[in-house]
């Protein structure tokens, strides 16, 4: 199996769809990663966690029916080529 831009696109969609599907309760809370962690007071900088954190939630919302679309989309293109 070649190493392709296809292959790299493809490794893209299912890290974004890891993150999409990421839910706080059940994975980011236990590891310290809740929407109630790493909160800095007024005028600080946001920390790593912090932005990360934000990055996460953006790509949920932003990206999940997206997501899914593609997801669906690749699917059905490797089931075809078999």
């Amino acid at each position: 199996m070649a190493f392709t831009l296809y292959s790299l696109l493809q490794s893209v969609l299912l890290v974004v769809n890891v993150v999409a599907v990421l839910q706080e309760e059940r994975f980011l809370r236990h590891v310290g990663w809740g929407s109630d962690q790493g909160i800095g007071g007024f005028g600080e900088e946001p920390g790593i966690k912090a932005q990360l954190m934000n990055l996460i939630r953006s790509i949920r919302t932003v990206m999940r029916d997206k997501v899914m679309i593609f997801c669906l989309n690749n699917i059905v293109h490797k089931v075809l080529l078999l």
